[in-house]
């Protein structure tokens, strides 16, 4: 038997409050999904009332929407546009100050935490972007400081989907969508009638401490067998899928492939998808100085490879065409991250499709270009 199904056990709403009261008793600042402008969001929660209770979404290529749920659950909803990526990499972020005083440089670049991070209702795809997140930021010789303090006292309660969004497609990824590592606490709603009930398992040392603490009971047996239930369910009705081929190889192949064109003839080079992305990671450095020329502000931006300014050197862009940006992205995403990370860059979560102004689709672009790219 696994620890996880050791220290099954079951609560309510009320132990999912303590479990969130529980948390910021030990000092954590608790994030969580809520509904903010029409879409689920991660926000500062301190309630169960906060959660987005009672709502689903539905999801195509180039659309979204947050509707009422036919069912009174917690968690009945896929991913939203924002990823845990922003917690823990923000947007805009300080990294040193420098100025003069005394007749002295000083230079402040230490790490600003106000309080370590609880992530409430982590998805197996964002565990795994979250995996990736750290090889890039943490697996190197210089790992970065400001991203190392808010992961590494972390606290993640994941969840187990109990729905596919249309855009979905993490089985085809094998990142979903049951979460197996990289959590405290991991949580699967279960059908029931009346109130929302959640089957917990534990992962960590920390997890198992926090969930002594809850009002709870022992999983039965056939609560557990429900719980795996809700995972296959939601594991069969994937909206979409990645070709079962190897695609990584193929992609090399095709830099001159006319699809590119076809891509580029609808992209509008807005870099919505890499914003959406949860395992994008390129910034821009920006210096600013005060009016006296004696303070100094060196901040770091998310940025985006469908930038023309972002492959910018000396005499012009390496990629001034939205034909090369495109090819980029999707050859280092799935073709060349795994040589440089050792592990794909997408993890399945849709973003990309859901969020894009003209629906174009990864799944269809990579399934178009395998297919008619000669063996």
């Amino acid at each position: 038997m696994s620890r996880q199904t050791q220290c099954a056990h079951v609560i309510d709403l009320e132990g999912l409050q303590q479990l969130l009261d529980a948390l910021r008793e030990r000092g954590y600042r608790t994030l969580g999904p809520t509904v903010r402008d029409g879409a689920i969001a991660y926000e500062d929660i301190a309630s169960v009332e906060e959660l987005p209770r009672g709502w689903t979404d539905e999801q195509s290529p180039g659309a979204y929407r947050l509707r009422p749920s036919d069912t009174d659950t917690v968690f009945g909803f896929a991913v939203g546009p924002q990823s845990w990526k922003r917690p823990l990499f923000p947007s805009h972020q300080i990294l040193w100050r420098a100025g003069v005083a005394g007749g002295k440089v000083q230079l402040d670049s230490e790490p600003h935490i106000d309080a370590p991070l609880a992530l409430i209702g982590v998805r197996a795809c964002e565990l795994s972007a979250l995996a990736i997140q750290d090889r890039v930021w943490l697996g190197g010789a210089a790992p970065d400081a400001e991203y190392r303090a808010r992961r590494a006292d972390a606290f993640i309660v994941a969840v187990n989907c109990a729905h596919a969004g249309g855009n979905c497609f993490c089985v085809s990824m094998h990142t979903g969508p049951e979460v197996t590592s990289g959590y405290d606490l991991a949580l699967t709603e279960l059908g029931t009638e009346g109130e929302p009930t959640f089957l917990v398992t534990c992962a960590t040392e920390a997890g198992a401490a926090v969930l002594e603490t809850l009002t709870r009971r022992a999983a039965r047996d056939d609560e557990i067998a429900a719980a795996q239930a809700v995972v296959a369910h939601t594991a069969a009705s994937m909206g979409r899928a990645m070709p079962e081929t190897d695609w990584v190889s193929r992609l090399l192949v095709s830099p001159e492939h006319p699809r590119w064109n076809a891509l580029a003839d609808r992209c509008l080079a807005c870099g919505n998808c890499t914003m959406v992305c949860p395992t994008c990671f390129c910034t821009n450095l920006e210096d600013t100085s005060d009016l006296s020329g004696l303070q100094v502000t060196r901040t770091r931006r998310w940025d985006s490879c469908f930038s023309v300014d972002f492959a910018y050197v000396h005499g012009g862009s390496v990629r001034p065409s939205i034909r090369a940006r495109y090819r980029q992205w999707i050859t280092h995403k799935l073709a060349t991250w795994p040589q440089q990370f050792g592990t794909s860059g997408c993890v399945g979560c849709g973003r990309c499709i859901s969020w894009c102004p003209v629906g174009i689709d990864l799944t269809e672009e990579v399934a178009a270009l395998c297919a008619e790219t000669p063996d």
